[in-house]
C-alpha cells in the first residue's frame, strides 16, 4: 500500500514537472536578440545556429553552418569582440512575432543600430531576419 502511494506521488511529480517545462515560454524576445548580437560579437557560430531560424541557416545543418562560418571568418579576427555594450532600444513583441531594435556601442567609439525580426517557434524565440540600420533608419524607426 505504501509503495503504491509513493508511486502515485512520484508519478504526480513527474507529470507536474513535464507540464511546468512545457508551459515555460523560455527567454523573452529581447533577451534572445541581445544573445544573438553577443554571439555575432564573439563569432560564436554554434550559438548563432541555435538562436537562428531556418531562414538564417543558409539551408545547412549545424556542423556545415559552423564550418562554413568559421572558414569565412578565419582571417577576420579583427571583427571579434568589438561590442562594448549591447542594449535594446525598442521592442515590439506579439505572441508569435517580434521586432527588436538594438544599439551596439563599439569599443573605441561608434554605435551600430540593428533590427532583428524574431518568430516564436517550438516554444522559443528564434531570429529570422537581421538588418543593419543606418543612423537615419534608427532615428526614424524609434519615432514610429
Amino acid at each position: 500500500m505504501l509503495s503504491a502511494i509513493i508511486a502515485v506521488a512520484v508519478l504526480a511529480l513527474i507529470i507536474g514537472l513535464v507540464i511546468a517545462v512545457a508551459r515555460d515560454p523560455g527567454p523573452p524576445a529581447d533577451d534572445v536578440a541581445v544573445a544573438y548580437e553577443d554571439a555575432w560579437d564573439r563569432l560564436d557560430f554554434e550559438a548563432l545556429w541555435t538562436l537562428s531560424g531556418d531562414e538564417l541557416r543558409d539551408g545547412m545543418g549545424r556542423r556545415d553552418f559552423v564550418a562554413a562560418k568559421q572558414a569565412a571568418y578565419q582571417r577576420q579576427s579583427e571583427l571579434e569582440n568589438l561590442a562594448a555594450r549591447v542594449a535594446v532600444e525598442h521592442l515590439d513583441a506579439g505572441r508569435h512575432a517580434a521586432i527588436v531594435r538594438t544599439r551596439v556601442d563599439v569599443r573605441g567609439g561608434g554605435v551600430a543600430h540593428n533590427e532583428l525580426q524574431l518568430a516564436h517557434r517550438g516554444g522559443r524565440w528564434v531570429v529570422v531576419a537581421y538588418h543593419l540600420l543606418g543612423p537615419d533608419d534608427s532615428r526614424d524607426a524609434l519615432a514610429r
